[in-house]
Parts: structure tokens; sequence; C-alpha cells
């Protein structure tokens, strides 16, 4: 890996000082308090999307004359990762708001979030290697580096920590790595990086001697690294349907980067990849959720209502470990969910999302998940009782069925009782939450439409207040939209508005997710760069 890089009259013992070192105190305190991160994917572990703390953007300044282009920074390859944000990192000796985004060249770079200076550069490529080809698949190019969005911990190391995977080759040998690098200088920490490998009993795929092995030239990590009670988990996705390939979760530890579990939900099939448009896998605290890809499904069940060999394709899980392994807690599986497998029309391509509680019309509390497919039907799960399989009905809490129009390609979006979903090939939509329900029809809809793959929606406000939609619309050039979050037939402004093309970007990779903090707004693109939005009172 190679690294680029007035004075008073006031006695200081006077109670008079003392207060004032106290206020000076309280002050400081207040600030950090007010300080925003975001650390992962989608803003946090629920997958929200939501930044709450947004005190500069408001529904009245984001327009055309006072918004837009602020920065276009270069970077090495394209960006398909969501960017994450830092605030008041101290790098050579200097406080900085730090935007790190990963590059598909296997690249990690660290920008002074305000100015746009570089702050350091590292590769994630030993030596004689390069960024893996496509794999004859044409999701991820023109090579496959970094794909998936990398999760920080500030309280990891001396200094914090950022934990990414970075795919590569040398010759026809291929690596997957998950990389721990300080946040400050881009140093490898933990005795890092580790080669990423994995066993699972199973007779399914790529299988040897009663077990399922981990190919890394078969696999992608595309979804978003979770991180939860000191372990970093890792979810795997096939290029294209190019068996062989399972769908594999596996799981290290923070400090030391050790193997600590892995679960294959297809052992005895194929396929079932985790693919979720890049979103991360969702977490409660407790448990991890995620979007299964069409694979095998065993239809005969155990005593308990599980499949009978542990293959799981197209469905809804929860995960958790048991005596310090991974293991299928809960499921929710469509009726006819071979069928949908069979014919390419499962639950993969979309994230999930976790609602906050949520009380119900008898009063009682509702932990509820919340996804879609290319089947274009919302489905809501129970997450303590998530339906499991029954091949004649779904048994599931809720269901809203043909309503997307042609199908989910990205994830939803959460705020303030609403939940907004970008659909392939239709227009953004809003929907309510009421005593725990979803409203059966979208309460309003943008008037733009989303090609494919749609959109994954963003939301910046200030607690209740200047609530905004944040999408990105995959046309030519990509187009950055603000809707008002109480209504998405109030655009407040897009990236095509100002004259002479002042704000148009490129393209913006269609796994692309804006990240919106602290009165900014960075996109990443395929034209290789990291684009910046803001006020433009604020540009220098």
């Amino acid at each position: 890996m190679s690294i680029q890089s007035s004075q008073g009259n006031i006695n200081p013992f006077s109670p008079v000082a003392h207060v004032l070192i106290l206020l000076c105190a309280i002050f400081l305190l207040a600030c950090s308090s007010l300080a925003t991160d975001v650390t992962t994917y989608h803003n946090d572990i629920a997958r929200s999307g939501q930044n709450l703390h947004e005190t500069i953007l408001t529904t009245s300044n984001v327009n055309s004359s006072s918004f837009g282009k602020l920065m276009t920074l270069s970077v090495d390859g394209v960006i398909d990762a969501q960017p994450l944000y830092l605030s008041s990192v101290t790098i050579g000796g200097t406080a900085h708001n730090v935007v790190y985004t990963v590059t598909e060249n296997d690249s990690v770079y660290a920008f002074d979030a305000d100015t746009g200076a570089q702050l350091w550069q590292v590769s994630m490529l030993e030596s004689g290697e390069k960024p893996s080809d496509t794999r004859g698949c044409s999701q991820i190019t023109p090579t496959i580096g970094v794909t998936s969005t990398p999760v920080i911990d500030r309280a990891s190391g001396p200094n914090g920590t950022i934990y990414v995977v970075a795919m590569s080759k040398n010759g026809s040998t291929y690596y997957q790595r998950l990389h721990a690098l300080d946040m400050t200088t881009g140093q490898e920490e933990f005795a890092g990086p580790v080669t990423v490998q994995g066993k699972y009993p199973g007779n399914g795929d790529g299988s040897q001697n009663d077990s399922v092995i981990f190919d890394p030239k078969q696999y992608a990590e595309r979804a978003g690294l979770l991180l939860l009670n000191g372990t970093i988990y890792l979810a795997w996705t096939s290029h294209c349907d190019i068996r062989p390939y399972t769908g594999w979760i596996m799981a290290y530890k923070e400090s030391t980067l050790a193997q600590t579990a892995v679960l294959d939900v297809t052992p005895n099939g194929s396929e079932g990849a985790i693919w979720q448009a890049g979103g991360g896998l969702a977490s409660d605290g407790r448990s991890i959720y995620f979007l299964d890809a069409n694979g095998s499904f065993d239809t005969t069940l155990n005593s308990g209502g599980f499949p009978s060999k542990g293959d799981y394709g197209n469905g809804i899980l929860r995960v958790g470990l048991n005596n310090g392994r991974l293991r299928v807690q809960d499921y929710f599986n469509m009726f006819n969910t071979v069928s949908e497998s069979d014919a390419d029309e499962d639950l993969g391509s979309g994230g999930i999302l976790l609602l906050p509680p949520l009380k119900d019309s008898s009063g009682t509390t509702r932990n509820l998940a919340i996804g879609a497919g290319k089947d274009s039907n919302i489905y809501i799960v129970d997450r303590t009782n998530m339906g499991k399989f029954n091949p004649n009905s779904n048994n599931i809490y809720q269901e809203v069925d043909n309503i997307l129009g042609g199908g989910m390609w990205a994830m939803p979006a959460y705020y303030n009782g609403n939940v907004y979903f970008g659909p392939q090939s239709n227009n953004l939509m809003q929907f309510t939450l009421s005593e725990a329900k979803l409203s059966t029809s979208a309460v309003s809809k943008s008037s733009a439409v989303f090609e494919y793959p749609g959109s994954t929606p963003s939301v910046s406000a200030n607690g209740k207040n200047n609530g905004i939609v944040w999408a990105i619309e995959h046309s030519g050039p990509s187009v950055l939209h603000a809707y008002s979050a109480s209504s998405l037939q109030q655009e407040l402004y897009n990236s095509n508005q100002a004259a002479n093309g002042r704000d148009q970007f490129g393209d913006a990779s269609h796994f692309g997710t804006p990240t919106i903090v602290n009165g900014k707004v960075y996109v990443g693109t395929m034209d290789n760069t990291l684009v910046v939005f803001g006020l433009l009172v604020n540009k220098e």
C-alpha cells in the first residue's frame, strides 16, 4: 500500500477566570455535541437515510439562486460508494472537517470537506496488483476495486479507523481484503489488511468435501459495511448471475481483523447473493436484517418452520449470533418465492430499512422493517415475528401490492412518519405511516421520472423542521433533485435549473447515494470526481 499524502489582564487563578474557563468548556462541549458525522451507509445502522442535524440548508435557501455546485474534486476512478464525513479531525496539527471517498481503482481519499484540499490518499493495491476486471459483468465498470461504502469508528485505534473492503488481482489470482486505516493518515492498522477467506458446511455451488468455499473472484462486496458491537460485517454478491456462487455473510473483530463467524444462506443450493443496490446490512443493535436475492429456497420446512436444508434465497432475513455462530433467527419468503426467483423477480435488487418503534391502533409498539424488490410490492415485516413461509399465502405484517411500477433497484428513506421510495422508471414516491401502517397509495409524487435504476433518496432536516428529500436522477447527465419532505410535488432545486449548465456534474454511479451534512451535498460520479454542492454565498 502506498501513501500520498487578544491578550487580557485576568488573573488566571481568580474566580472570574475559573468561571470563564467553565463557560468555555461548556461552549466547547455544546459545539462538539452539535457536530455531525456520517460514518456509515445511509447515516445509521437502521439505514434511515436521514440527517436530523442539518442547520444550514433549509427549504428557503435551497434554490438555484443561492444553492449550487461549489467544487469538483478529482479522484483516480469511479465512485460507487457513498461518501462519509467526520467533523473536526486533527490532521497535521490542524482541525479539518473531512469527507472520505473510495474508488473502483482501489483508492481511499480524505479531502477537507470545506476547501476541497486533498489531505491524504492511499492505494489498497499490493505490489504487482491492479484492480479486478469486470469478471464478464457490466454492473461494476470499468474495474472493480472498492465498491461498498466503508464504515468509520472514531473510537477505534489511536485516531479512529475507517474499514474498507477492496478487490484486486495479480495475473489470474484475485483477492478480497479487509483494510483498517487510520482516519488521520491512511496508514494500515491492526496488522492489516487481512485476506478474506470462507468455508461453510454444505454441498451447494462451489463446494468441496462437504463445504462450500468462498472464491474471491466470484464475488464483489457491494453492500455497505456494518459495524455492530465491535464487529465488522461483510456481505457478498455475485458478478451478474454468473455461477457458481452462494450467499455469504462474514464477521471480523474490528480491533484485530480476525474472522469470528461465517454464514452461508444457500449452502446446499445456489445463488442467493446479497446485492441491496449498495445498501448496507441493517441492524437494530442486536440482530442483522437484509434482503436476499434470487436463489435456492427449500419449500420443505423443519418443525420450526425453517427451510430443511438451510437455503433462504429470495427472502427477508434476520441473522444473529448464537454461541458465537451466525445463524438465521427468523425470515419471510413470499408464497410464490420459487417462481419469482426463477423469473428473476426477486427482493435482492432493493435494500432494507428498519423503521423506528411505532404504536398501532391498539397502542401496541411495533418494530418493523420495510423493503421492496423487482415485483413492485412493498413488504413490511414485524421484526419479532417475520412470517416465515406458507405456500398458499403471505403471513406478513403488511403488504402493498403492485404499487412501485417498475420495481426497486434502490432503497427507501425514512423521515418524520414518511417513507420515500425511488422505483425505476417511475416518480419518487412519498408514503405516510399511521398507527404503524403504511398508506396503501402514495400521498405525493415528484414530477420527475427516475429511469433505471431509480434512486435511493436521502433526507436532511433540523429535527422536524426544514425537511428536504434529495435524490439523484440517472439521466444524461445525472440530475441532483431536492424536494420538500412534506410534499414531493414541491421541488426546491435541481442541478439543471441554473443557466449555462452551471450545476451539471456528469454521471453519478447507479449505486450513487448523496451525503448531506453541514451545509453541503457530496455526490460521487462515474467521471472520477467527487462533486460538492452548497450555498453559493459560502463559495470562496
